[in-house]
């Protein structure tokens, strides 16, 4: 079994897959790739499975050598990803050779970037899956950010290298969105249409204080009459819970399973790997869609996703 050595962790690195559905009703979250967009393709290029884990970067990338020859794409955000100090292009195929070592440094665009490995990230699978739940420390390696000097094992390669790259049209449609579209919250009767213009009409901005269990954002106040109460319910991902203060929070990955905020809409699954490509500061806004529109939506991206044209070899 190969493995690559951590030289430098990068500032939140981890190991993720597509997350470990079904386990809400325990209290445990999907948790998984911030960008599953991004981390299947990846797959794809080296020719994995979707969904192997692969390493999940955020703002900050590490540096990793290799001890064996490997083939590796590098998917998502644009870190400045090299190779012993060469450039290297994004979302192809690349083969490395034993002893390169490939660096990332801060994010030029979006916040998380993959680095897919042919075999996949070899880790103990908790409830199924290989993702790391930070908040809870499990999964993963060890449930933690991985750290210098930490070996990641990876599973045997599959297949001989192939070249592969993503096509520019493909590219282009699946660019993480600055307007998120939403459907109807469970609650959103509770909500005068005054307040979903102020949704729909103003710039959001998030906060500093987001991470993968929630999208914190600070913009104008959408004010709920606070004499309505709730009982807790079960939340979903993409949930948009309105709190108290009037400033909306989107629940994400590694989202708390139930939630008595009401909740004014929900982002529709198309567009659920944008949020994986937020920046603190990051402005964005939202557009309102019915239902069959976002089914519809979610209907093309897949079909774009399992499509010849997707990968050029």
């Amino acid at each position: 079994m190969s493995a690559l050595l951590v030289e430098a962790p990068g500032l939140l690195t981890t190991a993720q897959d597509l997350g470990r559905d079904g386990f809400g009703p325990m209290g445990v979250s999907a948790s998984g790739a911030a960008d599953a967009i991004s981390l299947r393709i990846g797959n794809r290029l080296v020719g994995n499975p979707e969904g192997a884990a692969a390493l999940e970067m955020t703002l900050l990338g590490g540096a990793f050598r290799f001890d064996r020859a490997a083939v590796i794409a590098v998917t998502g955000a644009d870190f400045g990803p090299s190779l012993d100090g060469v450039a290297l292009p994004m979302w192809t195929s690349i083969e490395i050779r034993e002893g390169q070592t490939v660096k990332f440094g801060p994010s030029r665009s979006g916040a998380r970037a993959y680095l897919c490995v042919q075999g996949g990230i070899a880790v103990e699978l908790f409830l199924g899956s290989a993702s790391t739940h930070v908040l809870s420390g499990l999964g993963g390696i060890e449930g933690r950010a991985l750290r210098k000097g930490d070996r990641v094992e990876v599973d045997a390669a599959n297949s001989l290298f192939r070249k592969r790259s993503l096509s520019a049209k493909a590219l282009e449609s699946l660019r993480p969105r600055k307007v998120i579209r939403v459907t109807d919250g469970p609650q959103s009767d509770w909500f005068a249409e005054s307040l979903w213009k102020t949704l729909r009409g103003n710039a959001f901005r998030v906060s500093e204080q987001s991470n993968r269990m929630g999208i914190r954002l600070e913009g104008p106040p959408i004010r709920l009459d606070t004499s309505r109460e709730m009982i807790t319910e079960g939340v979903s991902l993409g949930t948009i819970q309105v709190t108290p203060s009037g400033q909306p929070i989107i629940l994400f990955v590694e989202q708390q399973t139930t939630g008595g905020y009401p909740k004014i809409a929900n982002v529709i699954s198309a567009d659920l790997h944008s949020l994986g490509q937020l920046r603190p500061r990051d402005e964005i806004r939202f557009e309102r869609v019915e239902m069959n529109e976002a089914r519809a939506l979610l209907i093309q991206q897949e079909a774009l996703l399992a499509s010849k044209e997707l990968i050029q070899e």
